[in-house]
This record gives C-alpha cells, sequence and structure tokens, in this order.
C-alpha cells in the first residue's frame, strides 16, 4: 500500500456507512458489507491500494542476468527484469511502439534483451530502445525518446517490491518491520516449496482472517496443538503493516503437524524467536510469517469482487535444504491443512456477506489487529492517508 501522505481519492463508498467502522476499538463495526462485493470498489481498490508499492514477486524467481517476469500491479501489469549487473528493474509492461504487452502477465522468460512480441522492438535489460525495425532512417526519430516506462522497484530481504504510481507512494516504508525481519535472514533462504490457491473471497476478508485467532480453535486443531491460540500479542503500529507473535507449546520446536523440525534451526535467532513465530501482514498484499526454521509468505493477487489467487511460498536455510533426503513437507503439508480450512471459512464468509440481511457486526477483544486492518481500509476510502494503520488503543 502506498505510503502517500496525503491520502487517496476518495472511494465509492457512503462515508456514513464508515463511520461505526471507525469507532473507538470495543465500540466499533466491520466493514459495510459493499466493499467486498462492488466491483466499483474492487476496481478503485486495484487503482489505488494497489497502485503504490506492491510485493510483485520473490528475488528467487529472478535468479539470473536476462530474467524476465511480469506481474500485476494495480490495474494493469509490470515487467521485472534481473539486469546484467544483478538489480532487479521494473518496467512498465507496455512497449513505447502501439503499447502490446511485452509479456503476458503470469508469464516468464530469460534472454539477453527486452524484445516485444508484436513488431519486435527491442530493449536493454535496463530499458533503453535498442532496435525499431524501419525507423533507422525516419528523420527525427530518437530512440533514447523511447525508453521503457521504469518504475520503482525494491528488493527487499529477497522480495521485490514495485510502485506501480511510478514514484507517488514515496521510498517503502518499511525500516522498522526490516529490523524486525532481519535476524531470520528472508534473502538467505531457498524456497523449497509452493502452492497456489483460487479462492473465493474478497482479499480483504483473507487479511481480516489472517489477522486473528479468534476462530483457531474452532476450525484450527491441528495449529491449536502445537500453538495456543490465546498466546497472540501484537507489535506497536510503525507504518503500514500490521503483525504480532505467537508462542509455540512447551516441547514443540515449529510449526508442523507433531511439533517437530524437517529443517535446521535459523541461525540469527536467539531464545525468544526459537520459541515464537511471528506474523505479519504488509498491506495490501503480503503475509509474512517468521518460524524458527522457516519463512513462509502469501502473496495475494485480487482478481474479482469474489476472487484471489494466493501464491504460498515455504523458504528454509540453505544447509537445510542441502542435505540428503530433505523433505520440505513437514511445515508445507501443515500449512496447506491450515490454509484449506482458513479458505473454506473466508470463501463462507464471502457467501454469507452477498446476503442482503448481512450486517457489519462487532469485533471481539481478540481482534485488535483486525481492528487496525479495517480502520486503516476505512480511512483509505475516505481519501485520509494510510500509511500508519491506527492502533486499537487508539
Amino acid at each position: 500500500m502506498a505510503s502517500q501522505a496525503t491520502g487517496y481519492p476518495p472511494a465509492p463508498v457512503d462515508p456514513v456507512a464508515l463511520e461505526e467502522t471507525l469507532l473507538p476499538f470495543g465500540k466499533s463495526r466491520m466493514l459495510p458489507r459493499a466493499v467486498y462485493l462492488d466491483p466499483a470498489v474492487f476496481d478503485w481498490e486495484r487503482r489505488h491500494f494497489f497502485g503504490g508499492w506492491v510485493c510483485a514477486a520473490r528475488g528467487d524467481q529472478l535468479p539470473r542476468p536476462g530474467d524476465q517476469r511480469a506481474e500485476a500491479s494495480g490495474s494493469a501489469s509490470v515487467l521485472l527484469v534481473r539486469g546484467a549487473d544483478g538489480e532487479v528493474r521494473a518496467f512498465a509492461n507496455t512497449c513505447r511502439h502501439r503499447g502490446h504487452e511485452l509479456l503476458p502477465c503470469g508469464d516468464t522468460t530469460s534472454r539477453k534483451a527486452i524484445v516485444c512480441p508484436y513488431h519486435s522492438w527491442g530493449y536493454s535489460l535496463a530499458g533503453e530502445l535498442r532496435a525499431a525495425p524501419g525507423f533507422r532512417d525516419q528523420p527525427g526519430f530518437d530512440a533514447g525518446q523511447w525508453g521503457l516506462i521504469r518504475l520503482p522497484a525494491v528488493e527487499w530481504h529477497g522480495l521485490v517490491f514495485v510502485d506501480g504510481s511510478g514514484g507517488a507512494a514515496g521510498p517503502l516504508p518499511l525500516e522498522a518491520l526490516g529490523e524486525l525481519a532481519a535476524p531470520y535472514e528472508p534473502e538467505r533462504l531457498v524456497t523449497a516449496g509452493q502452492r497456489t490457491y483460487d479462492v473465493a473471497a474478497n482479499w480483504k476478508v483473507l487479511a481480516e482472517n489472517y489477522q486473528e485467532c479468534y476462530h483457531c480453535p474452532v476450525i484450527h486443531p491441528e495449529l491449536c496443538r502445537i500453538s495456543p491460540p490465546d498466546s497472540g500479542r501484537n507489535f506497536p503500529v510503525t507504518g503500514p503493516w500490521i503483525g504480532g507473535v505467537m508462542d509455540l507449546r512447551d516441547g514443540v520446536v515449529t510449526m508442523s503437524l507433531d511439533g517437530t523440525s524437517g529443517g535446521v534451526p535459523l541461525r540469527g535467532l536467539g531464545a525468544e524467536g526459537l520459541r515464537t513465530v511471528i506474523y505479519v501482514n504488509v498491506l495490501p498484499n503480503l503475509l509474512l510469517s517468521l518460524h524458527p526454521d522457516y519463512v513462509m509468505t502469501h502473496r495475494l493477487i485480487p482478481l474479482a469482487p469474489d476472487r484471489t489467487r494466493i501464491e504460498c511460498c515455504w523458504a528454509f536455510a540453505p544447509e537445510a535444504v542441502a542435505r540428503p533426503g530433505f523433505d520440505p513437507g513437514y511445515a508445507v503439508e501443515f500449512w496447506d491443512i491450515i490454509n484449506r480450512q482458513d479458505w473454506a471459512a473466508c470463501e463462507s464468509v464471502q457467501r454469507g456477506l452477498a446476503s442482503p440481511h448481512a450486517r457489519p457486526g462487532p469485533l471481539s477483544p481478540a481482534e485488535d489487529a483486525v481492528y487496525s486492518f479495517v480502520t486503516t481500509i476505512a480511512r483509505g476510502y475516505l481519501g485520509q492517508p494510510v500509511s500508519q494503520p491506527v492502533p486499537a488503543a487508539g
């Protein structure tokens, strides 16, 4: 989500309907049902909430110079390229000739240049126009004016963030979160598991579910055997992210079906890091889960008001992955069960919200992080700055 010191243009949401959402914690209500259903609200969110800084990929998805991939960014798509100098660059995924996509969204390639598949305009990996068939002797044609439109991109702890606004969002505002994530060294880890889910629910329903374990005793028996559902503690709000920490039960070393690890503890962690799991929602589309022996990410890709694709990945210490017979299944299978339980619940919420009788409900004392999320969204709809979510105590 953009830093946006000046906020967004107001969304097509009745401001009166947001008044109860913005009441103090303990008196407030959830967001109005229309924001989970209305295509006009969804289009506004893609242009604004998803039009600034978003997590667009993992760095290891572009491992070598010349690697290219196209990913969704707001209401358009972005071309990510690993340059000859090792830097990841981002460009608007549109040829400067006639606007053809340089690569279909979701596709990948690897080559020494960027080539448009329509008329073969060619660009260097840094975006300069190098070939424009038929234009060599065209009077007044200056190739230097027709390079690709570059967008701000940052490789942050192994994750690639892109600002689709072209710079209006300001610098990536994750300094405090970077300090929290640093001991886990996500950029050092090796991705050894990935699952992609297509969920029939609004992206906000998924984010809200991630913010609380109020539901855990009801639908997550496997999780509750490993981590006490009432052990959550939230971090102070210091930027466009909301998160907290939960404990592991005695005798448990990580989140797996039997509490044992098939990997190795991450080398940068102290005693507390080895006994807890950190869960962070980086607005708008990254769920970052930091475990004692692996890091899990969920990248949310909104497709429609009632449909979201989720790319879930698990990364482990390289010395663990290099061991003969290493199997990431102990983490992947555990979270695949939890994920599917969550997705089923979120799809049911989405169907329930479609009822004309649905009304915004209250928040329990255990849903303080949900309060921070929904009030941030509500303020964004009203055109107010959203760079720092509202803590429940506020």
